[in-house]
């Protein structure tokens, strides 16, 4: 498959492109001298892009050897989809549910944001929005693609247009596709797995996340639902301060707790680590004394065999990245917790930090 790669730096303070420009020469960089949001910073790579098909991808992700394949032929058959989106995981393995949603309509908002949703998640009247009630392991007609994996069509976007540039963080996803159905399209899930780890903006119980998420949604519904009472819309806008401020009560109450309990009992436990080079990877960890090397996923334990925690690094030169991915999957764990080795540039990637040479 051939494909044109383009990374977009928002105005990055850690010297990324010092970094990644001589190590992968077949990239195009667009360099930005200001962080200009989400929507603008994509519409920059898909304008000077030339393919058949666009694939917005966050940098956090991880996907496998034959995603894009599995995508494209996908794509390839079925000339009404408009995009497709596919089954993202987090650094643990568990599913998350922004893979597959549906349109925050001002009933499914409501649902949401006085959390019906969450008392009702199976239900396909209160619990629309993140769409439990259609299995994560079969491929459904969805209304939302996520804008961390989003594939579609060039010619989708020429009659849609692009990311709307309104909205900086959040949402732009959400707009786009409802664009895309607009236009006579049809938005597919795809049980293909990836890994999405999430960083401390996309937490869901931070103020930020709260009050610019909750802000988008405003932003959409402003467009999209432009009839509907001023009072309607004065009763959204009250719910966003709503949540924002029991967001704020609620870190301000649970920060001792996370402070000084769960993250360093997350911190301790037992190493494992299936390489064939172990030594070198665990010199990478600092404060390792103890490890146990594996030579297979089938010895990483479960639940039922010890309660600690443990530590699973996976290295990528054993593993192909779908290896890694499906190991990921399956040995899913309340107490496992994955690491990815590249020996490339000997880094170790984790949901919490990156690890590299001292």
């Amino acid at each position: 498959m051939e494909v044109e790669i383009f990374v977009v730096d928002n105005h990055s303070q850690d010297d990324s492109l010092d970094y990644l420009i001589p190590r992968f020469p077949e990239v195009r960089f667009i360099a930005n001298t200001e962080n200009v949001g989400f929507a603008r910073a994509n519409n920059q790579a898909i304008e000077q892009s030339t393919g058949k098909y666009v694939l917005l991808l966050n940098p956090d992700t991880v996907i496998a050897e034959n995603t894009l394949y599995e995508v494209f032929q996908f794509m390839e058959a079925h000339p009404e989809a408009g995009g497709t989106g596919v089954k993202m995981l987090d650094g643990d393995g568990r599913f998350l549910p922004e893979s597959k949603r549906g349109f925050p309509t001002p009933w499914v908002s409501f649902c949401k944001i006085f959390g019906l949703s969450a008392l009702f998640p199976h239900s396909r009247i209160f619990g629309r929005y993140h769409m439990k009630y259609l299995s994560p392991d079969e491929c459904h007609p969805i209304d939302i693609l996520s804008g961390a994996f989003m594939f579609m069509r060039r010619e989708t976007l020429d009659k849609s247009g692009l990311l709307d540039e309104s909205f900086f963080m959040y949402g732009e996803d959400i707009d786009l596709s409802y664009r895309l159905v607009l236009a006579g399209y049809t938005n597919y899930f795809l049980p293909t797995p990836i890994i999405h780890y999430k960083g401390e903006s996309t937490k869901k119980g931070s103020l930020r996340y709260v009050r610019v998420f909750y802000e988008a949604m405003l932003i959409f519904f402003k467009k999209h639902y432009p009839h509907y009472s001023k009072g309607y819309y004065l009763a959204v806008k009250f719910s966003i301060f709503f949540r924002a401020s029991l967001a704020a009560a609620y870190r301000v109450v649970s920060f001792p707790f996370h402070k000084h309990g769960k993250t360093d009992k997350k911190e301790k436990g037992k190493w494992y680590i299936l390489s064939r080079t172990p030594q070198t990877i665990a010199r990478l960890i600092p404060g390792i004394k103890h490890y146990t090397p594996i030579w297979s996923a089938d010895e990483i334990p479960s639940s039922s065999e010890r309660q600690d925690n443990r530590h699973i690094i996976l290295d990528s030169g054993l593993l192909s990245y779908r290896e890694i991915i499906e190991t990921i999957q399956s040995k899913s764990d309340v107490r496992n917790h994955f690491l990815i080795y590249t020996p490339d540039s000997e880094i170790i990637i984790s949901p919490q930090q990156t690890y590299t040479k001292p």
